[in-house]
């Protein structure tokens, strides 16, 4: 018993030394390795490759990926290090590729790359493959066997037979049968051929349409170029089915773009619809005040440059109070004179937008200006190989709706709410009764201001910054507002997501600018049947 005592902590205080000495070895085998990279033969560096493979070092992956994309240097300098690159205006900023320090910005002199040809590309692609095929991440360990289908080999379908024996998503279960089919597709036996044709047919990855399409090419006659009727035939029956998927991930890409610029119009136009049907007042800065939003984006992300996640939260309160005062400046100090005089107050408001375009200009300069994603609305969610939503988009349909149920809580449940509805069903009813309806206007269109700088914080996401970006959603927002019917709502919703759906379906053929005047074409048509929108205001003000 003591002996066996004896024996066990032996071997717990081996393996225990064993540990630091391997990471040891690991720590100084590593750089060493690296040191071969820089010389110019390509077959011997394939071999440095092959080592730093085997060492089980875990910044072997990020130093083959970078390698892959041309952004792995070495400095000229004494010191020599290794470093990854990434460009800037002065030149190069470098990070040690040993423990991934930041080490500045260097000139392109200082630094000298890490060259590779076709052959070590492709040397890579299949080591960062067998790198990332056990990593826990199952997005990465998809990335690592699509990674293998430009060079996939009898050595590649080892590894991925190997890894779905033991693979539990399916999602990556499918992506490695695709690449095992890709390989037995140049198989000469036909019974493995047409299997492997019947799983690429089930396939949406891009490889798989590719890699059939040989199979029915067509001769100068017409021909089909392959000669084996069966296979022939079970190919273009796959080729179809992939085609009749591709159609219907399409379409619901179409309505999905087409739902997100609906949002857009929605946003860019609510706010101008509850001023329009209130006050009558044809406000053609309210461009610019889409503009402030987004402007009130871009300095609150420079106040607070480490806390970009959280920027948003803080810029959409802020939008809408600096967008919204400007607002209610420009109602109290010009727009109230000119009530019942719309072409006085288009001209006004149109001078009103110049004015604020030049104090843009003025003082954050002419350049347009980029304001930074928060990380949780990057990226996309992959619901197969064809079709991708971006985070994005979906975040301001959601956005969207919630500021367009919020609008209508205050419009069915406050006092204010109450007030604007009466004002804008018969003003001077209204006034008899009591209500204040120059507070009341003053307050609409501060409203309608705030909603328009909400646009702004949403538009800053999806495009530049700049003076003239309210200028792009003026006439739509008119248009949204028209079609919608005057003051009302739930016109403007349908009317937003119509046209944004409408604007997506028509692009692929008519192309953007076409689509916009076909729009345009159907809402002339479209107001000369219901001059009063699809739901037309109520009340006796309506009438006149």
């Amino acid at each position: 018993m003591k002996n066996f005592i004896t024996l066990m902590l032996v071997a717990i205080f081996s393996w225990l030394a064993v540990l630091p000495m391997t990471a040891s070895a690991n720590n100084v085998q590593f750089p060493t390795l690296l040191e071969g990279l820089k010389q110019k033969n390509f077959s011997k560096k394939a071999v440095v490759i092959d080592q730093l493979e085997i060492t089980g070092d875990a910044r072997v992956l990020k130093v083959f990926q970078h390698m892959i994309k041309g952004k792995l240097y070495y400095e000229k300098s004494e010191l020599v290090r290794f470093v990854f690159v990434e460009k800037n205006e002065s030149g190069f900023a470098i990070t040690n590729v040993l423990n991934d320090e930041p080490l500045g910005s260097v000139g392109k002199r200082e630094v000298k790359k890490v060259k590779v040809n076709n052959k070590l590309r492709g040397k890579l692609r299949l080591a960062i493959a067998k790198l990332s095929l056990n990593h826990p991440d199952v997005n990465l360990r998809r990335d690592a066997v699509r990674l293998m289908f430009k060079n996939i080999d009898a050595a590649a379908v080892q590894l991925l037979t190997a890894r779905l024996t033991v693979e539990a998503k399916d999602k990556v279960r499918d992506t490695i049968e695709v690449g095992i089919a890709l390989f037995d597709l140049e198989s000469i036996d036909k019974q493995v051929k047409l299997k492997s044709i019947e799983i690429l047919g089930d396939s949406l990855e891009p490889a798989a349409r590719a890699a059939l399409l040989p199979l029915v090419a067509k001769d100068d006659t017409n021909d089909y170029l392959l000669q084996d009727r069966d296979v022939l035939t079970a190919a273009i029956k796959a080729v179809a089915r992939i085609d009749a998927k591709l159609k219907y991930n399409n379409w619901a890409e179409t309505i999905y773009f087409g739902l997100s610029l609906g949002s857009v119009l929605l946003l860019a136009a609510i706010g101008l619809a509850i001023t329009f049907g209130v006050m009558g007042v044809i406000n053609m800065a309210h461009g610019e005040l889409i503009m402030i939003g987004a402007y009130t984006t871009y300095v609150v992300q420079l106040l607070m440059p480490d806390h970009i996640e959280y920027s948003l939260l803080v810029a959409i309160p802020s939008a809408f109070l600096m967008a919204g005062l400007i607002g209610i400046a420009i109602e109290r100090g010009v727009i109230r004179f000119l009530y019942g005089r719309p072409l006085e107050t288009l001209l006004a408001t149109f001078g009103i937008s110049l004015i604020l375009q030049q104090l843009v200009r003025t003082v954050f300069s002419p350049l347009n200006r980029s304001v930074e994603t928060p990380q949780w609305m990057s990226g996309a969610f992959e619901i197969n190989s064809a079709l991708a939503l971006t985070y994005s988009r979906f975040y301001i349909i959601i956005f969207s709706l919630l500021v367009f149920a919020a609008l209508l809580m205050i419009l069915k449940k406050t006092s204010l709410g109450l007030h604007v509805r009466a004002v804008s069903q018969n003003r001077a009813m209204a006034r008899a009764m009591g209500i204040r309806s120059g507070w009341v206007d003053a307050m609409t269109f501060g409203l309608g201001s705030g909603i328009a700088g909400i646009a702004g914080v949403a538009l800053s996401q999806l495009t530049n910054v700049g003076p003239n970006m309210g200028q792009a959603y003026i006439i739509d927002s008119f248009m949204v507002v028209v079609f919608g019917g005057v003051g009302n709502l739930w016109g403007t919703l349908v009317a937003a997501m119509s046209l944004g759906v409408i604007n997506k379906v028509l692009e692929p053929w008519a192309g953007a600018v076409l689509a916009k005047i076909i729009v345009l074409i159907f809402i002339i048509l479209f107001i000369q049947k219901k001059p009063r929108g699809l739901f037309p205001q109520r009340g006796r003000a309506a009438e006149h």
